[in-house]
């Protein structure tokens, strides 16, 4: 039982860093599709920005706005499944895998365990 709790909170830790990398994956797509600098600091900030405010009003478990469950779903697989799109848009296929993979995998043990 204290191995299963011990697994459970680091699955969550896991949650927390896939929401970090995920806003990390916004910006580093926003700098890329950029023309110019400016137009690469901009989108590389403000995307992972929007990101965030969607998430932190919405999505988060502290949500200001909490949605229905479908709608929550919902939200959370076009938050956390976008940036394996956007990461195949830059030919950057094997690490949008290994993204995705964990998101799901992560997804499963958090249902599995009511997280």
């Amino acid at each position: 039982m204290v191995l299963l709790a011990i697994l459970e909170m680091m699955n969550l830790g896991l949650r927390f860093i896939l929401e970090l990398t995920g806003l990390i994956l916004y910006g580093y797509w926003g700098f890329q599709t950029g023309n110019t600098p400016i137009q690469k600091g901009i989108l590389s900030i403000s995307i992972p920005l929007i990101i965030a405010v969607i998430w932190a009003l919405f999505g988060s478990p502290k949500a200001n706005i909490p949605l229905p469950a479908t709608a929550h779903f919902i939200l959370e697989m076009i938050i956390f499944l976008l940036p394996v799109l956007l990461l195949i848009s830059l030919g950057k296929v094997a690490v949008a895998r290994v993204y995705g993979g964990i998101f799901i995998l992560n997804k499963i043990l958090l249902v599995f365990w009511h997280s």
